[in-house]
């Protein structure tokens, strides 16, 4: 159970991370990223951003990849007991104003066609549907699942 009055707090993640982010995303997808996926977007100097909670433990995570002047989600979860109570929201907006302060023009993403909730928390955040990219994700039995791609103009 998560107090009323928890007060996550915001910090930037480094590499020491990677093993809580791993967790996280074991946790949440069916199709998670590996320990070198996390690795290679930090060697390759993307940023990266989280929630902790009181104990210092983190919950959620976002991880962005700078490209001329739009900024590309990579990643974005929110560890299961977490979810439902606005966190994502709380990771959109602080992606949201570290784009408006390093004046990048619009924020670019993926997320499976089947994700109706995650579609439906981007688009109440502003993101538009502007593409599809087939066979974008992995799913079961060897198949493909499509990709939308959404873009929010900052």
């Amino acid at each position: 159970m998560i107090p009323s009055d928890f007060s996550p707090q915001f910090c930037q993640l480094v590499m020491a991370d990677i093993d809580q982010m791993l967790a996280i995303e074991e946790a949440v997808y069916a199709y998670p990223w590996s320990r070198g996926n996390f690795s290679d977007s930090f060697l390759s100097a993307y940023e990266a951003f989280g929630l902790r909670d009181a104990a210092g433990q983190l919950f959620a995570y976002f991880i962005v990849m700078p490209v001329v002047d739009e900024l590309h989600l990579l990643n974005i979860a929110v560890n299961k007991p977490f979810q439902g109570r606005g966190y994502a929201r709380l990771l959109l907006e602080k992606l949201h104003c570290y784009a408006l302060e390093r004046q990048f023009q619009s924020i670019l993403l993926e997320v499976r066609r089947s994700n109706a909730r995650a579609i439906d928390v981007y688009h109440s955040d502003g993101f538009a549907e502007i593409g599809l990219r087939k066979g974008y994700y992995p799913a079961d039995n060897q198949a493909r699942e499509d990709a939308l791609v959404m873009r929010r103009m900052c």
